[in-house]
């Protein structure tokens, strides 16, 4: 796999699923389904062979759309504050505790919507390729 190429369908996942999602919300998908479909457009292949078909670009783009996805909700977590009491800042337990369960319920649900969505984007790169 080359990593080069999937880390650069994540940073475009990040930068227009962040973009979009600022502008008018409901736009937010299009930031993986395009980082997903630029990976597997510009994977050339793997180690034992050239060809990539829908299942390659498939697994290139999911993996893509959770790198993103994973860094989108890490991303949100710190500018929304919940990093604060995270770290510790508050000195109520409850506080610490909803904000790390809401930390995680972020992160999972960001991370799978994404990953959903990267895997779509790279069978269609891989469609289009070919």
């Amino acid at each position: 796999m080359d990593l080069k190429i999937i880390g650069f369908g994540a940073l475009i996942n990040i930068i227009l699923t962040t973009i979009l999602s600022s502008i008018f919300f409901p736009l937010f998908f299009l930031g993986p389904i395009i980082g997903g479909f630029l990976s597997s457009y510009l994977t050339e292949g793997f180690e034992n062979y050239d060809k990539m078909d829908e299942k390659d670009g498939a697994v290139v783009g999911a993996i893509s759309g959770l790198i993103g996805g994973i860094i989108i909700a890490l991303l949100y977590i710190v500018s929304s504050g919940d990093i604060n009491s995270i770290l510790g800042l508050s000195a109520k337990l409850g506080i610490i505790t909803g904000s790390i369960i809401t930390g995680l319920v972020i992160v999972n649900i960001s991370a799978t919507i994404s990953l959903i969505l990267g895997l779509i984007g790279g069978v269609i790169g891989v469609f289009i390729k070919n």
